[in-house]
């Protein structure tokens, strides 16, 4: 069976952003992804943006995945936006707790993504594909491993049908995260997510963010490049496209990209996959 693909962006700001974006979009259609997925800014801050551009690629016959976030919302709007979806014919939700913006006090009427996970099958049964996060390095706020994989069977337990994982750079870590989420009786799949890399020191800082692990052979090489940005980006790409292709060696139902609304290295990476 061929491994699925699916494609991240966020909402653009200005119309020359979105006029990019419908390009990037263009390009990566033709790779037949399951969906697109489009983020939502810290706290709903992106929420009208992420509607329009989740709307307009529903509108052109591409699959749409929205992700929604706990914080910042209420009851009310978040049935006012699955109604919204619903109406677009739109089966797919990506629902997350979200990043609580500084010095936002309140985070909402959700606290975690499980409560908006049993939230969403309640109000619209099974309309909705709903898939969560998962984080095979942890996620940085957990107390422990353990505490992140009880977190994860919640929401997968509240009716989550399936998993994206957070992007990492170690294979290892993903087997070992999905072995024990296994172990726990979870047998939802789980897509790791793939962070392609065209500016080294972007990726590092992120990485330092999100509590993504760059493996220090792969740091030290990177940084042994200096300014030579066509030796980071022809690294890059050997280094993602081999720990792509372990990882579907592995077993992984399949690959969602973090394109940051670019089309070059994924599209670079799928080819050479033979997707």
């Amino acid at each position: 069976m061929k491994p699925e693909i699916s494609f991240e962006f966020f909402p653009p700001q200005t119309a020359e952003g979105a006029e990019k974006l419908r390009a990037t979009r263009r390009q990566l259609a033709q790779l037949k992804p399951a969906f697109f997925s489009c983020t939502f800014g810290a706290g709903g801050s992106t929420r009208d943006r992420t509607l329009e551009t989740v709307l307009e690629i529903q509108a052109e016959g591409l699959p749409a995945a929205p992700h929604l976030s706990c914080i910042g919302s209420t009851q009310d709007n978040v049935r006012a936006v699955l109604d919204r979806y619903q109406a677009a014919g739109i089966r797919r939700i990506v629902a997350l707790r979200g990043d609580l913006p500084s010095g936002m006090a309140d985070p909402g009427e959700f606290r975690y993504a499980n409560e908006l996970v049993e939230f969403i099958r309640v109000e619209t049964g099974d309309w909705f594909h709903i898939e969560v996060a998962a984080y095979p390095e942890y996620h940085p706020q957990a107390k422990s491993p353990r505490d992140d994989l009880a977190n994860f069977k919640r929401k997968v337990d509240a009716g989550a049908d399936s998993a994206i994982t957070q992007y990492f750079y170690n294979a290892d870590a993903y087997a070992h995260f999905v072995e024990a989420a296994q172990a726990l009786g979870v047998s939802v799949p789980i897509v790791p997510g793939v962070m392609p890399i065209a500016n080294f020191s972007k990726i590092a800082r992120f990485s330092d963010a999100c509590g993504a692990e760059i493996p220090r052979w792969m740091r030290r090489k990177f940084e042994s490049f200096g300014d030579d940005s066509a030796s980071v980006r022809a690294f890059g790409l050997d280094v993602v496209t081999e720990l792509c292709a372990r990882l579907l060696a592995g077993g992984a139902p399949g690959l969602h990209f973090y394109t940051l609304n670019q089309a070059g290295l994924t599209s670079t990476i799928c080819q050479r996959l033979g997707l």
